[in-house]
C-alpha cells in the first residue's frame, strides 16, 4: 500500500513528470494507492482544474478518514520532532500512513524526516 502526499499527487498530474511515470507504473502493477483525508483536503485547496480533480479521485479512491487515534499519533510525532512550525499537517498525514502500514510517496522527504514508524517511497 502506498499513500500519496499532496505534493506527490500534484506533481503526478503533470504529464511526463517523473511522478506521473511512477504513478502509471504503480497503476499498471495494480499497486494499492490511497490518500489520507488530510492530504486530500490539502489537495482540494488547489488551485486545480475539474479534470485534475476527477482524475485524482479515480486514482486514490475514497480518502482514508482521520481518526482520534491518528490525532494521538500525530501529536506524538509533532512533539518528538520538536514542535517545528509548519510540520503539523505533515504529522497528520504521516500518522494515517503509519496506521495503515503504508509507505508514503512525497516530493518533500525532508518534511517527514525522523518521523518514527514512517516509511517513505524512494523518489521516482
Amino acid at each position: 500500500m502506498i499513500h500519496l502526499d499532496t505534493s506527490y499527487l500534484v506533481r503526478a498530474l503533470v504529464p511526463s513528470s517523473p511522478e506521473d511515470a511512477q504513478l502509471r507504473e504503480w497503476l499498471s502493477r495494480e499497486t494499492p494507492l490511497a490518500i489520507s483525508a488530510v492530504a486530500w483536503a490539502e489537495f482540494l485547496c488547489g488551485p486545480l482544474a475539474a479534470h485534475d480533480l476527477s482524475l485524482a479521485a479515480a486514482v486514490v479512491g475514497e480518502a482514508v478518514p482521520f481518526t482520534a487515534d491518528h490525532a494521538v499519533r500525530a501529536a506524538a510525532l509533532f512533539n518528538a520532532a520538536g514542535r517545528k512550525r509548519g510540520t503539523f499537517v505533515d504529522c497528520l498525514i504521516a500518522s494515517v500512513a503509519i496506521d495503515e502500514d503504508a509507505h508514503l510517496a512525497t516530493c518533500n522527504p525532508k518534511d517527514f524526516k525522523g518521523m518514527a514508524g514512517l516509511r517513505l517511497v524512494d523518489g521516482p
